[in-house]
């Protein structure tokens, strides 16, 4: 008859030797997927004679266009150990805090985080967004200090700066002091080469390759700790698509065993929020390898599969045993802090953009799907049957699912990011943001200044010696609508500026963010050289010649505060009598074209985006100059009947 003692031990869940479920967690652009690059050529994930393919996670055109990760992403690489292989299953996360749904989804599936922290730059605002999140889900850290070969690399500071803030977030989210003795690896992603002696400041590690990073993970990483024998429990916590299988969930199997071709419970949530239970098939079950997903008949518990064969099935819901359904926690995100108004192209040049996507039925369905997917947004209704107001985490986030959205061949227009406020205590508060600003020392003044304007409130400032100085703000999310155009401008280009949520607080009054006012087209036609010369002192033009423009568009920046109609097709009138000088060559200036991002930046109040395939063009909400003027007049008698 076994003991007390053995009785217990034998209902404790097994921890698994053989795998390591593992997220690497940075601020944007500190070398993740340069890093997930080189731990999968050194495991032997690419043949001898392939190509090498820098960032190979970052797949998405976007990705690669903008050079951020936007998609967390999971990959597998096998270590050779004395105990047998160890299969590691690495989670790539999204530096950029608009992108955090992403983060919390990576953490949901792992048992520890690689922190990675950028040699010279130090932990910076999002460093703090992910190591926070991290402390809070009670995950173990190991400290990568890379890009330690860097000319002006900081090592010894930039590891006492992580300390500290590892301090501080323990302190703010109730962890113990013990999350500072974690291991730390010097590193240099690019070069392939990790050790845990800390080399000169702009040196490479001592060692050849990462095999200093490996043991450390595989000693400091607890292996998942589960109970295959128990009943199914697996959490959906990402999606994907195949044109053969159709959509494919990816899993954390959190208890139990998972087999192709088996029937389970599945659990999801329905319009009510109340849980509802139904039978389904698994027809395909789906293990990582590297960089591709195999076959399997069988996974249980601690492992992240990809199963298919439920067409409905949403992140968030449950695989369960049919005998005893169980559902797991949702996954729940942060709330979103901006919305912009999305609907369809409403302006006289519909159509013609390029785009085979018009209707509000299509725009409708369409962010019903990103819903599906993306657990950080939300779609609300607006008085109007054509429009929708969509809620995210930032300005880019919003950004990058309109510009998908315009590639896939939709036609838009598209409002100016808002804030979304929310009332506490009776008063209304705003989200503000902490931001970090990196800028040479002669400009100092002028970006104090600019941050001033926007209701900017100065915390910190400090400067390594090198003729830069680093200042942290906290600022209303509504001043940074637009303010990284004029930020680059201040700083000739060479400023750095990061920032991350940071809560609610009173609503700090009104902010004129734009002090420039837009030049705006006086009627319909073609865009005329003769029309553009004669307007040249009024300001920066967006069009050039021979461009098609309508009533209300915004063809121009003017350098003044105030709106200015214009005739820009305006074409010189012909006559049979012979100039003393000829006409003489002018040379136009060249005109500035707006992308998506610049474009919602440089929207005002009363404007918005015209968006599709071919074009992006600001205009007036009302496009009349007539009914403009009405509905200013009646913002004044408004406000001056409640003043």
């Amino acid at each position: 008859m076994p003991t007390s003692t053995e009785a217990r031990t034998a209902t404790l869940p097994a921890t698994r030797g053989d795998l390591r479920n593992i997220a690497i967690v940075a601020h944007v652009d500190h070398g993740k997927t340069t890093l997930v690059d080189a731990m999968l050529r050194q495991s032997g994930a690419f043949s001898e004679r392939a190509e090498p393919v820098d960032r190979v996670l970052d797949s998405g055109d976007l990705e690669r266009e903008k050079g951020i990760t936007i998609l967390a992403k999971n990959t597998a690489v096998r270590r050779q150990t004395p105990d047998g292989v160890v299969t590691i299953n690495v989670v790539d996360t999204p530096g950029h805090a608009d992108f955090g749904g992403e983060v919390e989804r990576g953490l949901s599936m792992v048992d520890g985080v690689v922190l990675l922290v950028d040699a010279s730059e130090g932990p910076l605002p999002q460093t703090r967004f992910v190591l926070r999140k991290t402390l809070a889900a009670g995950l173990p850290v190991v400290l990568v200090v890379n890009k330690v070969d860097r000319p002006d690399a900081r090592i010894a500071e930039v590891v006492e700066e992580t300390h500290d803030l590892l301090l501080d977030l323990a302190t703010e989210v109730g962890a113990d002091d013990s999350v500072l003795d974690l291991p730390v690896v010097y590193a240099s992603a690019r070069a392939g080469r990790a050790s845990l002696t800390q080399p000169a400041d702009g040196e490479l590690p001592d060692s050849e390759n990462l095999d200093p990073l490996f043991d450390v993970l595989l000693q400091h990483v607890p292996g998942p700790t589960a109970d295959q024998d128990a009943p199914l429990q697996a959490l959906v916590t990402n999606l994907d698509s195949s044109t053969f299988l159709g959509r494919i969930a990816l899993c954390r199997i959190h208890a139990g065993r998972l087999r192709k071709g088996q029937t389970v419970a599945w659990c999801r949530a329905d319009a009510d929020g109340n849980t509802v239970v139904e039978r389904v098939r698994i027809s395909e079950l789906l293990v990582t390898e590297a960089l591709e997903r195999v076959p399997a008949e069988e996974a249980s518990a601690g492992e992240l599969v990809a199963i298919a064969g439920i067409p409905d099935i949403t992140i968030g819901d449950t695989l369960a045993d049919p005998e005893n359904p169980t559902p797991l926690p949702r996954i729940t995100v942060d709330e979103p802090a901006i919305s912009m108004t999305i609907g369809v192209n409403n302006s006289p040049l519909a159509g013609r953009g390029g785009g085979t996507k018009l209707t509000a039925r299509l725009v409708k369905n369409r962010l019903d799907a990103e819903l599906v997917g993306n657990v950080s947004v939300r779609v609300l209704p607006t008085d109007r049957p054509d429009a929708w107001e969509v809620q995210g985490r930032g300005e880019l986030a919003l950004a990058i699912l309109v510009e998908t959205m315009r590639r896939e061949g939709f036609e838009l227009t598209v409002g100016k990011p808002q804030v979304v406020t929310r009332m506490i205590d009776g008063k209304l508060h705003e989200p503000f943001e902490k931001l970090t600003v990196d800028v040479p020392e002669e400009h100092l003044g002028a970006v104090t200044q600019l941050l001033a304007n926007r209701k900017g409130r100065m915390e910190t400032m400090s400067g390594h010696g090198t003729g830069r100085i680093r200042l942290e703000f906290s600022v209303p999310s509504r001043g940074l609508i637009g303010f990284r155009t004029e930020f680059l401008t201040e700083t000739r280009g060479t400023g750095i500026a990061h920032h991350v949520f940071d809560g609610y607080q009173p609503w700090v009054g009104e902010l004129r963010t734009r002090h420039n006012g837009s030049l705006v087209a006086d009627r319909a036609g073609s865009v005329t050289s003769y029309a553009m010369l004669q307007l040249a002192d009024r300001g920066m033009f967006f069009v050039e010649p021979g461009a098609d423009v309508y009533e209300g568009m915004v063809v121009g920046e003017n350098p003044r505060a105030e709106d200015l109609d214009v005739n820009v097709c305006r074409e010189k009138k012909l006559t049979n009598m012979r100039s003393s000088t000829g006409d003489e060559l002018e040379r136009l200036a060249r005109p500035r074209t707006l992308s998506l991002e610049e474009a919602l930046e440089f929207c005002a109040g009363d404007e918005c985006v015209e968006v599709a395939p071919n074009v992006v063009r600001v205009r007036k909400v009302v496009l009349e100059a007539a009914n403009r003027k009405r509905e200013q007049a009646r913002a004044k008698a408004r406000d001056r009947g409640q003043g």
